[in-house]
């Protein structure tokens, strides 16, 4: 029998050195169109936006003279009004003992590192996503069991919102939950958009499980039922751990969806990364290093989420359940 000889493209090695000249000229094509065109690169202004250091101070109260004593301030004027300030903890004076000051100058001041606009809207980033992805589970699991319970009545309710939902676009169903719904019940558009978010992808995850829970061979359950196990039992132990198996490569993907999706809340005003983005660009006339910027935190959160599906997956693999 002859040795297959492997050819050069199909070689793992030369794959990947073939895959990673591509992407440098790619990216040497790019940076040569970049260099070329009429911008001003501010990648120095970036790192503000994450972290910067911010002043609080505390102004006099009218004018005088300042004396500093120990851990204390005394300020005087020449009426002999006085008043004295304690130094809190963290603030360091402004001026120097001796020195003259007007009403609401600053006498002591604190610099701290406050975090920026691109962290803020990345915390709201993740915890839309994380309310979401809580409302989508549970009214997926819901809708799962509707889809295959054996009473047609919820199971046409399920499949016609499913169909509905699947049917229709993300954001005008955000337009419509938030200027309609939402009103009605007096809602804040943070719930809103999370709820929107929910609504949309239980449907799709709900389909996943439904998927998954019918692939388990039906003698398992005969098994269970043999066993004396009822059907809250069957389902808890024997039938969910493994459709939960078979379907974690599908529901990691709708998660990553779902917080690359979440950007779309942003057209009802929601501060979450991608409307932050809008705003940084409006002010500093910086749409390259901005969005380049924005879509790496999007790409780190998705690849974590990746990454953490993979092992979850592995493991489940090894010990054969949830657990």
């Amino acid at each position: 029998m002859s040795k297959h000889h492997q050819s050069i493209l199909e070689n793992k090695f030369f794959g990947k050195i073939g895959a990673a000249g591509f992407y440098t000229l790619l990216a040497a094509m790019l940076f040569y169109a970049a260099s070329n065109m009429n911008y001003s690169w501010k990648w120095n202004s970036v790192p503000k936006y994450f972290a910067y250091q911010k002043t609080e101070s505390i102004p006099a109260d009218f004018d005088g003279t300042v004396v500093i004593k120990n851990n204390s301030m005394v300020l005087s004027d020449d009426s002999g009004h006085t008043k004295n300030y304690s130094i809190p903890s963290g603030y360091k004076p402004a001026i120097n003992s001796g020195d003259e000051v007007y009403e609401d100058d600053a006498i002591l001041q604190m610099k701290h590192w406050v975090p920026g606009p691109l962290i803020n809207g990345l915390v709201v980033t993740l915890k839309i996503s994380s309310l979401a992805m809580i409302i989508a589970f549970v009214l997926a699991s819901i809708l799962a069991f509707m889809r295959i319970s054996k009473y047609p009545v919820l199971q046409y309710i399920a499949a016609a919102y499913i169909t509905v939902i699947r049917g229709t676009p993300l954001l005008v169903q955000i337009f419509i939950f938030y200027f309609i719904i939402a009103t009605l019940l007096s809602m804040p558009r943070f719930y809103a958009g999370a709820m929107s978010l929910g609504l949309f992808y239980g449907a799709y995850i709900a389909e996943v499980l439904r998927g998954a829970i019918q692939s388990i061979d039906k003698g398992q359950s005969e098994a269970a039922k043999s066993l004396g196990m009822n059907y809250v039992q069957t389902m808890g132990s024997i039938i969910m751990p493994q459709a939960l198996k078979r379907a974690l490569p599908a529901l990691v993907g709708e998660i990553i969806a779902m917080v690359k999706d979440s950007s779309l809340v942003s057209v009802i005003s929601i501060t979450d990364l991608t409307k932050v983005g809008r705003e940084i660009v409006a002010n500093t006339f910086s749409p390259f290093e901005t969005w380049l910027v924005v879509a790496a935190m999007y790409f780190a959160i998705t690849s974590i989420l990746s990454f953490v599906g993979h092992r979850w997956e592995k493991r489940m693999k090894l010990k054969g359940g949830m657990a």
